[in-house]
């Protein structure tokens, strides 16, 4: 396929995701998040990498203006621009969704943010890129009211001539320090997808690096009592390296990373988290890591705690980005408020995860396109 492929990013954050596209081979060239200051963090991390600015610039507003009927204009003129230099458009995004997550509001759609993933499919369907990717917490299909808007969405997308490929994935398989479960869905168009029958092959697995039931059911090391700065060589048997938080803390070097020192003091309870053994994490709040084990889901709102495994300290910026996989040279905006940091790196899809998906569609988009010449 001859065609460069144009990105079009909705609830952007700070840009993990979209990071994980452009060092794929796409071209992201619109950014829309609706929060500034991870506008601006985004921003500053691309500087930082010397990646150029979208050409289409920075949209710090609501998803909601390019259902509406200007927004929309806009946005089709700026499609139409990228599709007469022969290039095909995406879009990709994951609605903020603590209203779908089982430890968050539980509202659905008709929840502030719940709403924004009924939006982001209006857009897809108004505006009919030539494929698209759809992000979510697990929770979007655990439970019964939830799967009914999910389904509904489904159904959506394939009215409007999409042909579509859905799974619930764990960040592990693709070599992420983290348990952590999401829902994806893939979308092409079906002047582009020609194959019968009208459903996407879509192989999840192409670019995994371990198989999650593997990973869950070997011999972990058990929990141990804490003490600071405590030696535990690696213990090499039946344990995979390359997924436990020690080998990401070291490869990232956290301590000299420039978000390194960017630490929530612990003010109240500090008696408390020097009892807590390394790798216990079954505590509502205070969850120590396991140097030799892999983090749960990075979740670092909703009173959820996580201890660093052999420090008397919460992890730091620097140490979320690791467990997130991020690339060493990530920096977070310096000057914004620390639970903003917090918030903006847990909110993201793990990047080595959003890497492999973004692999995966390119050369589903290379496969169909030598099928459909």
């Amino acid at each position: 396929m001859q065609e460069k492929i144009s990105i079009f990013s909705f609830f952007s954050g700070i840009g993990i995701l979209d990071l994980a596209f452009e060092k794929n081979g796409y071209n992201i060239v619109f950014v829309n998040e609706y929060d500034n200051l991870f506008i601006e963090s985004y921003r500053y991390a691309r500087m930082q990498m010397n990646l150029r600015a979208p050409i289409y610039g920075y949209r710090n507003d609501s998803a909601e203006r390019y259902a509406r009927r200007r927004g929309k204009k806009n946005l089709l003129a700026l499609i139409a621009q990228e599709r007469e230099k022969g290039n095909l458009v995406g879009f990709i995004g994951g609605p903020p969704c603590p209203d779908f997550s089982v430890a968050g509001k539980n509202a659905g759609v008709d929840g502030e943010n719940g709403r924004l993933t009924k939006i982001y499919f209006d857009i897809i369907c108004r505006c009919h890129p030539d494929f698209f990717l759809f992000e979510n917490v697990k929770g979007l299909v655990k439970t019964e009211k939830h799967r009914a808007f999910y389904k509904e969405m489904m159904m959506k997308v394939q009215a409007n001539d999409y042909v579509i490929a859905e799974n619930i994935l764990n960040a592990l398989a693709y070599g992420v320090p983290q348990f952590r479960e999401r829902v994806f869905m893939v979308g092409i168009h079906k002047k582009i997808y020609q194959n019968e029958p009208n459903t996407l092959i879509f192989k999840w697995d192409r670019h995994a690096l371990f198989n999650t039931e593997n990973v869950l059911t070997r011999i972990w090391p058990k929990e141990r009592e804490f003490a600071t700065d405590s030696s535990y060589v690696f213990p090499a048997k039946g344990i995979l390296k390359k997924l436990t938080v020690e080998y990401w803390f070291h490869k990232n070097d956290v301590e000299n990373h420039p978000n390194g020192n960017d630490i929530f003091r612990v003010k109240k309870g500090r008696n408390k988290i020097a009892t807590i053994a390394e790798g216990d994490t079954s505590g509502k709040s205070f969850k120590r890591l396991h140097r030799w084990r892999f983090s749960p889901t990075a979740a670092y709102g909703h009173n959820e705690v996580h201890l660093h495994p052999y420090k008397e300290r919460r992890i730091s910026v620097a140490e979320a980005m690791a467990i997130q996989s991020l690339p060493r040279e990530f920096v977070v905006l310096p000057t914004l408020p620390l639970s903003k940091k917090f918030k903006m790196i847990g909110n993201g899809v793990p990047y080595l995860m959003a890497a492999a998906i973004a692999k995966t569609l390119r050369e589903t988009l290379n496969d169909i396109r030598e099928d459909n010449p």
